[in-house]
């Protein structure tokens, strides 16, 4: 049986688009029936490994597991992710075929197009359902010409859209009207329904704007979706810069520097959400002072990141964090700036050559164009805690504190410790997310007694309140007649 697609693409970026495919895959997911999320063209830094081993965007990620599904390089055949402000490596089918500016990928968008619809066309004839995310917004007229993202796609296909909007930023109906007015008249056909986002408060005052927005577009509102306090869902590239809420005494306090370049940020969102640690993202001309565990995330551009964080005055920050008795661990990216070199012979980063590094660790790592894509589970060396995640680098590290390794994995050892054990260093995405292995880190950075939390327990439970928001919400009659008949 051919699958039932059907795209949400959204008035602008962060409208909601990948919450609401997320909680769709859920629901249709409940009632039976077997759905598959599909982003044909994404730009991020947030990325995971699937089950057959490449690479996609972290938030198809999530949506397969909303859908009950292991991720696989199909569900989003394009990845851009961006590593200067003119270029991004480009992920096709999982795998990079190099960077590209802007122009080199726009000449390049019919062989991406090819890719985009070979892997729509084998999970429609595996699923009931396929439900499609945009990128950004379909009127983005400048990007109208071989689009791959939005409506372009959307026509090869021959699918509906339903269009959400996030009433949050204000002017609701401009961005409704104005995006409509935008579309092509074939395009405009096929917006089958309209969803507000994010609505606070009782949704009966926005019937006489919904009731005029219906007549205005000939287009039904298929619901309102209320703003879900508390919500936890792992941003697409988004970086939460709010503090964590932890108001506790004796809280753990963690800075995570706010990298341009910044990879993987959902790393953090289990240390974020743990009660006894006060997190805060430390930007552009703040301090990395006051802090007991400094993190160093992940890095697109390590060797430019780095320059950018000397730059802050952050690596005396960082040497005086030590000697007071701190603690800092480096994850990817961050892992290598704590080396003592950083060397890019082929300038597959930037331009080719040598940046020393922190000297915090006794290694270096030198750039290679094989990107290391694993998914791994093994034990820190810390406790002998259970740990598992996944790698996505470029680089081989070596060096005698290699000896002292942080983990050891189901792929070999991995990461390396400090002779004065101070200092962490892994390649490993999700060191945070198994119970066992925040704990022993959190008590290693200083946290005499880490309560238990469960990070997948709050994962699901997110996706479920979002499922239930649906459900409640949008489960209407334009929905309906867009889906197949489920068993639930």
């Amino acid at each position: 049986m051919i699958a039932t697609t059907l795209m949400i693409q959204g008035t602008t970026s962060d409208a909601g688009k990948s919450a609401l495919v997320t909680g769709l895959c859920r629901l249709l997911a409940r009632r039976g029936l077997r759905v598959t999320p599909f982003k044909p063209q994404n730009m991020a830094n947030n990325s995971a490994v699937t089950a057959d081993g490449g690479e996609i965007g972290r938030a198809q990620a999530a949506q397969a597991q909303a859908a009950g599904l292991a991720p696989t390089t199909d569900m989003n055949p394009v990845l851009l992710k961006p590593n200067t402000d003119t270029g991004a490596q480009v992920i096709v089918n999982g795998r990079s075929i190099g960077t590209m500016d802007a122009l080199a990928y726009h000449d390049y968008k019919s062989r991406a197009r090819e890719a985009v619809l070979a892997a729509h066309a084998r999970l429609a004839a595996a699923f009931d359902v396929v439900v499609v995310e945009g990128a950004g917004s379909p009127a983005e007229i400048n990007l109208r010409a071989n689009d791959i993202a939005n409506m372009g796609f959307a026509e090869a296909v021959d699918c509906p859209v339903l269009l959400v909007a996030d009433i949050d930023r204000g002017g609701v109906f401009a961005q409704f009207v104005g995006t409509v007015d935008l579309l092509a008249a074939s395009e405009r056909a096929r917006v089958a329904g309209f969803v507000v986002n994010r609505f606070r408060g009782d949704s009966s005052l926005l019937d006489p704007g919904l009731d005029w927005l219906s007549e205005h577009t000939g287009i039904p509102v298929v619901g309102v979706l209320p703003h879900i306090e508390g919500l936890h869902l792992e941003a697409e590239d988004r970086l939460d810069s709010a503090p964590a809420a932890a108001s506790r005494a004796d809280a753990l306090r963690v800075h995570v520097p706010a990298l341009p370049r910044i990879s993987n940020h959902t790393d953090f969102d289990a240390l974020r959400l743990h009660p006894q640690v006060d997190l805060h993202v430390i930007g552009s001309g703040q301090s990395l002072e006051g802090a007991d565990l400094i993190v160093l995330p992940g890095s697109k551009s390590v060797r430019a990141d780095l320059a950018w964080l000397r730059e802050q005055g952050w690596e005396a920050e960082l040497q005086r964090h030590l000697r007071y008795g701190g603690r800092v661990i480096g994850i990817c990216g961050g892992f290598q700036m704590l080396g003592t070199a950083l060397h890019d012979p082929d300038g597959l980063e930037g331009d080719p050559g040598t940046t020393p590094g922190l000297g915090l660790l006794a290694t270096e790592t030198t750039l290679a164009p094989e990107k290391q894509l694993t998914r791994v589970a093994g034990r820190l060396t810390l406790e002998d805690a259970a740990v598992s995640g996944y790698e996505i680098h470029l680089g081989r590290t070596a060096g005698p504190d290699l000896e002292r390794p942080a983990a050891q994995l189901s792929a070999g050892a991995d990461g390396a410790r400090s002779a004065d054990d101070r200092v962490l260093g892994s390649y490993l995405h999700g060191l945070f997310d198994e119970a066992a292995a925040r704990e022993a880190l959190l008590r290693w950075a200083g946290l005499a007694a880490p309560e238990a939390t469960d990070y997948h327990a709050r994962r699901e439970a997110g996706i479920d309140q979002l499922a239930d928001a649906v459900a409640t919400h949008l489960w209407t009659e334009p929905l309906r007649r867009l889906l197949p008949e489920a068993s639930g």
